[in-house]
């Protein structure tokens, strides 16, 4: 990974560089694949073990406090982490810094002083402050802040004090995030992917030390001590790439800072600062309208949808890493006026994407009990609660396509460079839609109405940012997109079905999981190659690549023998 991207200062002025070992692409070829390609299975892989311990997070919860009052006050402190990943690492802010390096990058070679340093300058002092002042506020206004968001809660007392610790997430999650957008735009994927391993390990071993002393508020420490550890799985990498002096080309004189600077300043404007935090923290309110609507609910139903939607999250999470490594990529071919092929990348990025969520889907209604016996009864879990949690995981899981296409497609508007509202106002439209069907369904079929009205409210805001895809961001051609879609949400239902059938007769928790997935990818590639899905090709390629790669190593090792 490292030697492959080792090529940003050689680039031409005006033009991010492809990776070293991509410099003589076949013809006709896309010059960022091969390194894509790396860069994704570098973040899978990172992605994949930050997940399993993001569960194994979830099983030590599970384990030592169950899924009752205490964990209920917990969760509502871990609001603020989970807004803040949102706001400060995943999306927000990265949207506006990762165009923003990726152009002082581009001019890296141009200009006498070093664009990258001096936007470092202008942004991360006062970024700094604002994220220590934010963090301060919440732990002071601690009690209101639970008060407003689970008014329900018998004894709010534990969730105030789970609150101040995780407030310093704040400050450490605003860095993370500064780290990540930077390195991501100097493309080094392996320490930003590395974050939530960092952040997991953190949170396991601080409750694991502690040994349950201290009740939760040993899971709220580990947040605060999971958060410094993301800033310093980073750093090392960060100073590297700052202290980098970069060679003037000739020709190259100081005159282009100035110009280069004020590019940069707009790209880091306040305006284009408050689309991306706003739409954010729109996003992240349908959780604030999930906890809210719970709160008055018996005690674990905020727990049950946490545990639900931390496992069919999963899915999500791999489908978007594509996502995440090719933002940089758009964002330069929209800068150089090359639509078509953003447009490219951004379609292909959506089937991709979709066919992995959806195959994750199936997975996930066909076998939720088996998988959450499997996860989590065990210690203060008990039958109950993984009854209950498997039924709202399943109702969950029908809007993880929404928040697949939602992740997908938000970048694409963001990558343009320009300030634009509509992202917001559709997201706003899908928060009302769940906050109107939540408090409804609430009252019909608890815990279970209020992650149908989540998956409602996601779906309708990725319908409305489809509908918006044209001229002022990436005009990616809606009906063709919608008519592949199509094709992995009817071999999901069909592999949903078959999956169910085998994992209900194996009465093995882990035979179960492990039949039903088998099933469940078997029916769907199956059916993605009778309808000539062309999302499945990339997919088909890469299995023969590996087959072929396997035969070719045990023929050498044959042929060594005799």
């Amino acid at each position: 990974m490292t030697s492959t991207a080792r090529s940003v200062d050689a680039a031409p002025a005006g033009k991010l560089p492809a990776p070293a070992a991509e410099a003589a692409p076949p013809k006709g070829s896309d010059p960022s694949n091969g390194f894509l390609a790396k860069a994704a299975l570098v973040t899978a892989v990172l992605t994949v073990a930050g997940a399993v311990l993001g569960l194994g997070r979830d099983q030590a919860l599970a384990h030592f406090f169950g899924a009752g009052s205490e964990t209920d006050a917990f969760l509502v402190a871990w609001t603020v982490p989970e807004v803040a990943t949102t706001l400060l690492i995943e999306d927000g802010l990265a949207f506006a810094l990762v165009p923003a390096f990726s152009m002082a990058l581009a001019r890296r070679r141009s200009v006498r002083e070093d664009p990258v340093r001096a936007l470092v300058a202008a942004t991360l002092p006062r970024l700094s402050l604002a994220f220590a002042g934010v963090g301060l506020v919440l732990m002071a206004k601690a009690p209101h802040l639970v008060a407003l968001l689970a008014p329900g809660l018998p004894d709010p007392r534990l969730a105030v004090d789970c609150t101040r610790l995780t407030a310093t997430c704040a400050l450490s999650f605003g860095l993370a995030g500064y780290c990540s957008a930077v390195l991501r735009a100097h493309r080094r994927f392996v320490a930003p992917a590395a974050i939530y391993v960092a952040y997991n390990v953190g949170i396991i071993g601080t409750v694991l030390v502690l040994d349950g002393r201290g009740g939760v508020r040993s899971a709220a420490l580990g947040v605060a001590v999971g958060g410094v550890l993301m800033v310093a799985v980073q750093a090392p990498s960060l100073w590297w790439q700052l202290r980098r002096r970069p060679a003037l080309t000739p020709g190259g004189t100081a005159s282009g800072t100035a110009t280069g600077d004020a590019a940069a300043a707009r790209l880091m404007s306040g305006a284009l600062i408050a689309t991306v935090l706003l739409f954010a923290l729109c996003r992240q309110s349908q959780v604030l309208i999930e906890r809210f609507l719970a709160s008055s609910l018996p005690a674990g139903a905020i727990s049950h949808l946490n545990y639900a939607q931390k496992v069919a999250q999963v899915p999500m999470i791999l489908s978007l890493m594509l996502c995440t490594v090719t933002l940089p990529v758009v964002a330069q071919a929209l800068a150089e006026g090359d639509v078509k092929r953003a447009r490219s990348r951004v379609e292909r990025d959506l089937g991709l994407a979709s066919c992995v969520v959806l195959l994750g889907t199936a997975v996930v209604i066909a076998c939720a009990p088996q998988i959450i016996q499997l996860l989590f009864q065990r210690g203060a879990f008990t039958p109950a609660d993984t009854t209950a949690t498997a039924a709202v995981m399943r109702v969950y899981a029908l809007g993880l396509i929404g928040h697949t296409l939602v992740g997908a497609l938000v970048r694409s508007y963001f990558s343009g460079h320009r300030v634009t509202w509509y992202p917001l106002g559709a997201m706003a439209v899908g928060v009302a839609a769940t906050a109107a069907i939540g408090s409804r369904a609430v009252d019909l079929w608890g815990v279970r109405g209020i992650a149908l009205a989540n998956a409602t409210g996601i779906s309708l805001t990725a319908i409305v940012l489809l509908c918006g895809m044209g001229p002022s961001n990436v005009p990616i051609r809606v009906r063709r997109v919608l008519a592949e879609l199509v094709k992995p949400a009817a071999a999901m239902a069909c592999a949903t079905g078959f999956g169910a059938a085998v994992s209900l007769r194996v009465a093995s928790p882990p035979v179960g999981v492990a039949a039903g997935s088998l099933t469940v990818a078997g029916v769907f590639a199956l059916v993605l190659w009778v309808l000539r899905a062309k999302s499945f090709k990339p997919v088909a390629r890469s299995i023969r690549s590996v087959i072929r790669s396997v035969v070719r190593s045990v023929t050498r090792k044959r042929s060594h023998v005799r």
